[in-house]
This record gives structure tokens, sequence and C-alpha cells, in this order.
């Protein structure tokens, strides 16, 4: 696996916040009012920060304070992050090229047969158009995509494939992580914050790809393993948050949430979180983006329009860890 430097953007401050509230897009928010820097709060400080982001959009900028601060007050002892795997912390594309999810990894490796790939082929093409047709509802998908999980899961669970040849797949492959990788689950496991990876992926290739990496920590919990355990698609992942009710149990002291997604899909996976308090939703809006901006802002309280980092995530992280 090609591994990613890790990189941060410059921050430079910006004026305070205006109390007067929106609920429009952040590009349509008004214009903060002058305030001397020494005026400004350390929350001021850091929401300056983040809305500096080009690509960061919000539907809803006062309910995100709101959230964020009663967050901080709770103190990072309460702090859970609950996180997809495909195209969240991994990247969507790099230098124009799309990058390989898990299921890809193997696709395109010579640890499954030629014949295999064909079929894998044949089932991506029939099924992916309908992943991300606008026009049909969840409901109608829903089958057709348990049935395109199911015998793709089926075709590669019968190729046999060996650990080394897992790990193998995965040194070769263009699968890479978000820029700020590194800080992302090193800050975690230096501040003990658990981090649950949901993912519609092969868990075995997850967790190579993250091992590869040296960032498999002991706080990276309950991976979702399709080799080993329940078939988890991209939209059953509420079914696979209840099921998964033993790792909540545990964390029943952690009742505020940070979630990332990058599906409407995802937006169930906390759902198994016992008496949440707060919960921040941040959306990767990876493609097909004017279809699916305002479905988005919508469901997500922040979105992130094709960006490559976790430099988002990160500060939020940090803020909530001071």
């Amino acid at each position: 696996m090609r591994k990613n430097k890790n990189k941060r953007q410059p921050t430079k401050r910006k004026t305070a916040s205006q109390t007067q509230k929106s609920k429009r897009p952040r590009n349509d928010s008004p214009k903060m009012t002058e305030k001397d820097s020494s005026e400004l709060t350390p929350f001021e400080i850091f929401f300056q920060k983040i809305e500096k982001f080009s690509k960061l959009h919000m539907k809803d900028r006062d309910r995100v304070q709101e959230i964020l601060q009663s967050m901080q007050k709770a103190g990072s002892k309460t702090l859970q992050v609950i996180s997809d795997f495909d195209m969240t912390l991994t990247r969507f594309e790099y230098n124009g090229k799309r990058c390989p999810t898990c299921h890809n990894i193997l696709e395109r490796s010579d640890v499954i047969s030629s014949d295999c790939k064909k079929k894998l082929q044949g089932l991506l093409d029939k099924y992916y158009p309908i992943e991300i047709d606008t026009t049909l509802s969840v409901e109608e998908k829903l089958p057709l995509m348990v049935e395109w999980w199911t015998k793709a899961h089926e075709l590669l669970v019968n190729q046999k494939i060996k650990k080394d040849g897992l790990a193998k797949a995965v040194r070769d492959s263009d699968a890479k992580l978000r820029d700020g990788y590194k800080d992302f689950f090193d800050h975690l496991h230096e501040h003990s914050i658990p981090l649950l990876i949901f993912s519609a992926g092969i868990g075995d290739i997850l967790e190579e790809v993250i091992r590869q990496s040296d960032i498999f920590h002991p706080n990276v919990k309950g991976v979702l393993k399709a080799f080993k355990g329940e078939l988890i698609h991209i939209y059953n992942k509420r079914e696979g948050a209840l099921l998964n009710t033993g790792h909540f149990q545990e964390l029943r002291t952690q009742t505020n949430v940070l979630l990332l997604g990058d599906s409407l899909g995802d937006l169930n996976m906390a759902d198994g979180v016992q008496d949440m308090e707060n919960i921040l939703k941040i959306g990767f809006l990876n493609d097909k983006v004017e279809e699916r901006k305002q479905s988005y802002l919508d469901s997500y309280d922040i979105v992130l329009i094709k960006d490559e980092s976790l430099d988002v995530p990160n500060a939020v992280i940090r803020f909530l860890t001071e």
C-alpha cells in the first residue's frame, strides 16, 4: 500500500461570529463582524479556523456551534468516534484516478482468478448504477444492494485467499488513507478515544490497510469483518450498529459521538449508542455533487465536498480534547 504524507493546511485567524442565525449553506452565510483578537473566546478562534476551509459547507452553523460547545463542555472522556471506512477514512481519488475500495483491492490483485474478476466486474456494472441512482428510494435499492454484496462476498470467499495473499494485495494496491490520517488515529489513541469502524468492505483487508499504515492502535474497536461475521452493506449499517450493542454497552459513558461517513446509509451507524447526548455528523461528498449536495446538507451537520483530507475532523477532535 502506498502511504500518504500527513499534510496540514495553514490556518489564519478570521473575525468573530455574528450573532444573527442563519440556516443557509455556509457559502451564503452573512459576513462576521469585526472583533479585536484579544476578545475572542477559544471557541470563536476554533470555529473561525474550521470555517476557513473552502470545501466545508453547513446548512445550520448555529446548530453546529451548539453541538460542539455542548460536546466540549462534557469533556473528551465522553467522546467516541464512529466512522465508515471506504471513501471516508480512505481517499476517493488521487491525481484524478479513483482509489480502490476494500473489494477493489482484491478484484485488481493477482490473488483471485481471472474468472472471479470477470464475474465481480459484471456485478459492479449491473448494481453500481442502481446504488447511485438518485431517482430510487432506499427501500427500492435495499434488496438489490443485498443481492449485490451477497454475490460478491460469496465469490471472494470461494477463492480461499490466504492471509499472506491479503497482505500482498494491499501492499501492491493504490489504496490510500486520507491526508491527515496519522494525526487522526494517533490523537484518538493518545487521548484514549474509542474508534469504531463500520464498513461494507472486507474487514480483513480493512485491518491490513490500517496495519500497513502503522496506525492499528488498541482503541480501534469493533471492526466488522465481512469474511468472518455478519454481512454489512451500505444500507444496513443501522442493523449492524444494533448487532454490535456489546461495544456500545462497554462505552455507555461515551455519550457524545463524532460520526464520519460518505453516504446517507452511514447516518444510522450510531443508532446503538445508549443515552446519547450529542452527535456531530460529518459527511464526505465525493462525487455527483450537484445531484446530492442538498440531501447531504439536509442530513449531515458538516459536509466536506471533494475534500481528500481529514483536516476538519482532526480540527474538531483537537478542539474537543483541549
